[in-house]
């Protein structure tokens, strides 16, 4: 199954899955072991076999925004000048919630002081900063800020329609994806912000419970195969970029994905690297979804 940090976590420490099994997975060697020890910041000890990377992005109609913010400053004020043009789907919503974590990031001094484990004295401190910035843009919002769309595919279809002009996915392919598909037009671009753009792995894990384990595990190293990984790569396919460490694939393997198009709507690996920052220790989104419901949406 695919799990995700918040309930892998808890899933480990109410011993529901099986485990380790990465050690028993052969393709597994094609992944760099460090890159993979901690899921939303709780140690994976080989009990989830990566399967994807994925990282937030904004995206944009070129043709329509001349510049798009680079900042988070720069977007409060982008927002006083296109009021009703831009809004986040409401948490916990997944890509909602990564917003606003990475807005938390931002205007907090970054998330290396977050890695360290949940400190509450800091979380309340730099927290009020969050929902000072969230309630002052909340006016300008879609709708005034007075109903936020329900999940991603909501804000995808304003976006489609021309009801807000910056939309935003945890999906880096995803504007080319559906360029492809015909529902965004070939001038959408994507862009992150200079304050850093989040990334995760995505994992699948085995139930304690499976009656067909043996059979799983042959699922979980088939995801991990270079033939596999590649084919999701592809924006035509579903562009989710791959959790394999290029380096230790063969040459010709290696040429496939390096050569693989993946669209002007998509950024360049290098820039998107540049400004990766991981996650923060789930017990943060817990809080932040749980507060923002308080602080914000409850705020008149």
């Amino acid at each position: 199954l695919w799990i995700n940090g918040e309930n892998f976590k808890n899933a480990m420490e109410n011993d529901l899955l099986y485990g380790p099994i990465n050690n028993k997975l052969p393709n597994f060697s094609y992944i760099d072991p460090v890159s993979v020890e901690f899921d939303f910041g709780y140690p994976v000890r080989g009990y989830e076999a990566p399967y994807g990377r994925a990282q937030f992005v904004f995206e944009y109609d070129s043709a329509v925004v001349m510049r798009p913010p680079e900042k988070f400053a720069e977007l409060k004020e982008w927002l006083t000048n296109n009021p009703g043009m831009f809004t986040y789907p409401k948490p916990p919503d997944f890509t909602g919630s990564a917003f606003i974590r990475q807005l938390f990031y931002a205007i907090s001094g970054g998330h290396e002081q977050y890695l360290r484990g949940l400190d509450t004295e800091l979380y309340a401190r730099n927290a009020e900063k969050l929902w000072r910035y969230l309630n002052d843009i909340k006016p300008y919002l879609w709708q005034a800020g007075k109903t936020y769309p329900k999940d991603i595919a909501a804000l995808d279809t304003l976006f489609e329609r021309g009801e807000v002009l910056l939309n935003m996915s945890y999906h880096q392919a995803n504007a080319q994806s559906k360029i492809l598909q015909g529902r965004y037009k070939q001038s959408v671009r994507t862009f992150v912000m200079e304050e850093g753009s989040i990334f995760n792995t995505h994992f699948t894990a085995i139930p304690f419970n499976s009656t067909n384990k043996a059979g799983a595990m042959v699922v979980a190293n088939f995801l991990m195969s270079p033939e596999a990984q590649l084919h999701k790569n592809d924006p035509q396919n579903w562009g989710d970029f791959t959790a394999l460490d290029l380096n230790r694939l063969s040459e010709d393997d290696r040429s496939k994905f390096q050569n693989l198009e993946l669209g002007e709507a998509t950024l360049p690996l290098t820039e998107l690297s540049k400004h990766a920052v991981p996650e923060i220790p789930s017990e943060y989104l817990e809080l932040l979804e749980r507060d923002w419901e308080i602080q914000v949406l409850r705020t008149k």
